[in-house]
């Protein structure tokens, strides 16, 4: 297939330099290019059933083109899709990613749910653009990656046609696994439920309040607190014009290092916000470091550290050191890496490039004072590339939305290498019922979660809620974190998802839907019915076996407890709205 060029600003992908396409893999077909160059590639197979595409073009830049015809396609799944997961036209389609911010990847599918393309840089450092979507002109679906020169080959995974999203994840996941032996260290405590003081304080926090929650939060059955922002001096008003010292504000916290200790006592594992790149002209520090951070953050008041200085990452690392150390920490949030995202392109280095180096000096150092150290990292800089440096993995702020907690923290866990993934901290109304509360629990459910209420303002049906869930939740964790998960379509925003381990499956359902099941052939089976319905419509897909059923409602207390037999077929299983169902086989 040959395409034409009509201008020199393609608006559409048809309008591009032409290229000739080859056969690559399945129905997908290539053209490569590269100015100045003699570009040439070759495919072959590596374990694990995929392919790895090598492009060879020394000193010059790359633009892979993939072409796939459009069958019945349903959607394109990225790193970077938010809620934009079903198909956009190759003028709208744009993304640019690099170490700190998503992974030149992507998945091609269709209704069924098998993909029709999927494909993943095996080297996520350098920064890269991609366009995507589909062809108008030609009726294909294209991606095209744009490379920067490299003296190696430019490597790119792909999966042959696989079942799933998921499945085709997986296997890109293993990969990367293998490929990755500095995984950091995950401690048991980043795989444990987490209170954070963000939606509950915001900045309003001081060390009684915190120990306060810190108290209920240990009795509730979380692991691990996280000090959000507001503790550093100047941190008020929600914005980071004062941010660059890290240093306590002394009215809230007189003595941080004593308050820290009497928190750890009660049993729980202490972690603090940092955002280590944000820079604003009223901390002490900014005559000293402002050359060195000439570009404007996002967030409001503050400029961003220019992480490809020296200096910058010295400084970066000893500041996350003296936090740990002074304090006795045992963790970080470390916030707004992707700010250094400004630099982007500017022609003076690769960011992506400087980040890893960066995060590999502070990796060794805070490892060097705490060998079980604690670190989250955020949305969008989770992916492969990040493997070695967070072993916390959290979902982008999402306040009071279960449905946005449930996508991101499943899209996270797609491609999440090492690392535990987290859910934002959730947050209710607790003047609602407690179903309110268990919604979110139950969004939360396949990530560890996070919660931020004051938990000494729940009612005690909310507060039930919250201990039935979390007990469920770790009893459960084998088959939530380190099981079998098929979540479905991503366009289907993950209505129902099914996680399974050891003869243990659990079904989360989300939608008024007919439920899949196989009780001949698991032990258990939890389904969690997360709709707007008091039932849930189960479909036996095996030979059926006889069980004992025990029906919770949200607050976790039992409703019913009864034998039956599950027939091949159609079965009406009466569960609460926000309940849940434990199936166990007897026979």
């Amino acid at each position: 297939m040959i395409v034409s060029t009509l201008s020199t600003e393609a608006v559409t992908t048809a309008e591009l330099a032409p290229a000739t396409f080859e056969p690559l893999l399945d129905t997908v077909e290539i053209a490569v290019l590269a100015p100045g160059a003699d570009p040439a590639w070759t495919l072959s197979e590596v374990p694990g059933g995929l392919r790895m595409l090598r492009v060879e073009a020394p000193g010059s830049p790359v633009e892979i083109r993939l072409s796939a015809p459009l069958g019945d396609t349903a959607g394109y799944w990225h790193p970077k899709a938010g809620w934009s997961r079903t198909l956009v036209a190759d003028w709208e389609g744009r993304s640019r990613v690099s170490l700190i911010d998503g992974l030149a990847a992507g998945c091609l599918y269709d209704y069924s749910g098998a993909t029709l393309l999927a494909f993943a840089a095996a080297d996520p450092v350098p920064e890269a653009a991609l366009r995507f979507g589909v062809s108008e002109e030609n009726d294909t679906h294209v991606v095209h990656l744009e490379l920067p020169p490299s003296t190696t080959p430019h490597r790119i995974l792909f999966v042959p046609r696989s079942p799933s999203v998921a499945r085709a994840m997986r296997l890109l996941r293993g990969w990367y696994e293998k490929q990755t032996p500095a995984v950091m260290p995950v401690p048991e405590a980043a795989r444990l439920p987490l209170y954070c003081t963000w939606y509950a304080f915001n900045q309003q926090v001081d060390a009684t309040a915190v120990e306060q929650q810190a108290a209920l939060a240990a009795d509730m059955g979380f692991g691990t607190l996280i000090l959000d922002d507001g503790w550093q001096r100047f941190g008020s008003g929600r914005g980071y014009a004062g941010v660059g010292d890290w240093l306590p504000d002394p009215d809230k916290f007189p003595c941080f290092a004593t308050h820290v200790a009497r928190v750890r006592q009660l049993g729980l594992r202490y972690m603090a916000w940092v955002a280590p790149l944000l820079l604003g002209p009223r901390a002490d520090c900014y005559e000293q470091w402002a050359s060195y951070a000439p570009a404007l953050a996002k967030v409001p008041g503050a400029h961003v550290l220019d992480p490809r200085s020296p200096e910058v990452r010295s400084h970066v690392v000893r500041l996350c050191v003296r936090l740990v150390r002074d304090y006795g920490l045992d963790g970080l949030k470390v916030d707004f890496l992707d700010e250094a995202m400004a630099y982007a392109g500017d022609g003076r280095g690769d960011v992506g490039q400087a980040l890893t180096l960066l995060l590999t000096e502070l990796r060794t150092a805070l490892l060097a004072e705490r060998s079980d150290l604690l670190l989250e990292l955020r949305q969008p800089y989770v992916g492969p590339g990040m493997a070695a440096f967070g072993n916390m993995l959290r979902s982008f702020d999402c306040p009071a939305d279960s449905t946005a907690n449930r996508v991101r923290t499943i899209d996270t866990a797609l491609l999440a290498v090492g690392g535990v993934v987290h859910s934002d901290p959730l947050l209710w109304d607790t003047t609602a019922p407690a179903a309110t509360a268990a919604r979110q629990l139950i969004g939360a459910l396949h990530s560890v979660p996070q919660v931020s209420v004051r938990l000494d303002a729940l009612p005690e049906d909310h507060a039930e809620a919250v201990r039935f869930w979390l007990a469920q939740w770790r009893r459960l964790r084998p088959q939530l974190l380190d099981g079998t998960v098929e979540p479905g379509r991503p366009d289907d925003l993950y209505t129902l998802v099914q996680a399974g381990a050891d003869g243990v499956n659990v079904v989360s359902v989300f939608s008024d839907r007919t439920v899949p099941v196989q009780p001949a052939v698991h032990r258990e089976t939890v389904l969690i019915n997360a709709t707007a319905e008091n039932r849930l419509v189960l479909e036996v897909q095996d030979e059926g076996a006889q069980v004992e059923a025990e029906i919770r409602d949200p607050s976790g207390r039992i409703i019913e407890q009864t034998r039956i037999t599950l027939t091949p077929g159609l079965h009406n299983l009466p569960v609460p709205n926000m309940g849940l169902a434990l199936i166990r086989k007897t026979a």
